[in-house]
């Protein structure tokens, strides 16, 4: 007769510190089998068969396996759609409760339910719990109990609630011994799950005080390290983001607020799910897109020919990673120079960013087009040259990833920046007259 266990489903928290559904888990009082499932749902939209987020994936759950394994237990790694995969998981072991944490995007949460209701079918609990995040859905909203739409109240509110918590964290390292006992299980090679590795090194998962505390004063510089770039970590949870916080909190307000927008993206998705291909102010979705694909492809290339443009994309296409204030021109010369629906260049970073978040995506690209929460006023239009010569006055980031900008072989501008603005401005202005 197989001995009673729970189950705990890895997914964005692949580390064994700090884990709040782990250690709810540990904590049952009945041994503890982790898993984790290749989903095949979403591995099989993935165009690039060395997609490193997988390969990132495979990583964490390599060094994790290794660490269970001294323990004298084994992580379960398969690989299918879900729903099947419990259907498995529930005829080899005695599952009595499942332990997870929560996921936010549309189609997590119809998989959870779908998951959800078939474990409840054969008599199985179904367990999560808030990891990700800091506060989410509506643990931080107005006096009325309506999200806030607008970042300076939500982050003024947010820091006032965190005056009534702690930073506690959940200490579920020191409960590992409560794992199942069991030979090692093999884990499947990256090749069987349909990817292969790129050799290229990952961010580190490091940070420090020096770092944080120069946070303000260099981010907006990408020919320098003035970020952490932790975005990859905390998508997939390699780090424990109230660790993060706590530690970085005293250092830096300016690096605390951006963790604050990303609750806040996350918190706007969970309450408006139409943001996933729709305006979050509708009257944007009027806006006639030019959408030349000539233009998106040249973008999509880093050959527009401007050089802060190009250098951002070929970043992007090379390292699966983009500078923040950069981001930001790119995004604004997709969307109101060349006039093109923001959501292809959401698309576009999705395929491409190694930190890819789907509320954080979002939330930045309609920032950028003017149409999201708390936006960019639809005037704003980034000059280009000039965003240049704040940003990298010495052209240390263009000559790196544009090292041809000055000779003559370079791509001539393929729109004029002041004949793209005021076309932004017209067509902008006509498609928002009747909200006004």
């Amino acid at each position: 007769m197989k001995a009673p266990v729970v189950l705990f489903w890895f997914r964005r928290d692949l580390r064994l510190e700090d884990n709040r559904g782990l250690f709810e888990a540990l904590k049952s009082g009945l041994p503890v089998q982790p898993v984790f499932i290749f989903d095949t749902h979403i591995l099989n939209d993935l165009e690039d068969r060395q997609d490193r987020r997988v390969e990132f994936i495979y990583e964490a759950l390599l060094q994790m396996q290794q660490r269970v394994t001294s323990l004298g237990a084994s992580f379960d790694i398969r690989i299918g759609e879900p729903l099947s995969i419990f259907n498995q998981l529930t005829t080899d072991y005695a599952v009595k409760a499942v332990y997870t944490n929560h996921d936010y995007e549309p189609y997590a949460r119809e998989r959870d339910q779908l998951v959800q209701h078939f474990l409840a079918e054969n008599g199985i609990e179904f367990l999560t719990y808030k990891d990700q995040v800091i506060f989410e859905k509506a643990e931080v909203v107005k006096e009325d109990g309506n999200p806030y739409t607008v970042f300076t109240p939500y982050s003024r509110r947010w820091k006032a609630t965190l005056q009534k918590k702690d930073w506690a964290g959940f200490q579920s390292h020191q409960l590992l011994d409560q794992l199942h006992k069991t030979l090692p299980i093999p884990i499947p090679s990256l090749e069987k799950i349909g990817f292969k590795a790129s050799g290229i090194a990952f961010p580190d998962a490091t940070w420090t005080k020096e770092l944080i505390a120069a946070y303000q004063a260099k981010r907006d510089l990408p020919g320098v390290r003035g970020t952490s770039q932790l975005g990859v970590h905390l998508r997939f949870g390699t780090i424990s983001i109230r660790k993060l916080a706590s530690e970085t909190s005293p250092w830096s307000e300016t690096f605390l607020n951006e963790l604050i927008w990303r609750d806040f993206y996350h918190m706007i998705l969970w309450h408006f799910p139409h943001v996933v291909g729709k305006s979050f102010k509708p009257a944007y979705d009027a806006i006639n897109w030019r959408n030349k694909e000539t233009e998106f492809e040249a973008w999509c290339e880093g050959q527009t020919g401007y050089p802060i443009v190009d250098a951002g994309m070929r970043e992007l296409n090379t390292t699966g990673y983009m500078h923040n204030r950069v981001r930001m021109i790119v995004a604004s010369f997709l969307t109101k120079h060349l006039l093109v629906d923001w959501r292809w260049g959401e698309a576009y970073f999705a395929k491409k960013l190694l930190d890819f978040d789907l509320a954080a995506n979002n939330g930045g690209w309609q920032w950028a087009a003017g149409s999201g929460c708390d936006a960019a006023p639809y005037f704003r239009v980034f000059n280009p040259y000039l965003q240049t010569q704040k940003f990298d006055p010495q052209l240390t980031y263009i000559r790196k990833w544009v090292p041809e900008f000055e000779e003559l072989t370079y791509t001539r501008p393929i729109v004029q920046h002041e004949v793209a603005r005021k076309r932004c401005l017209e067509v902008y202005g006509n498609a928002l007259k009747p909200s006004r």
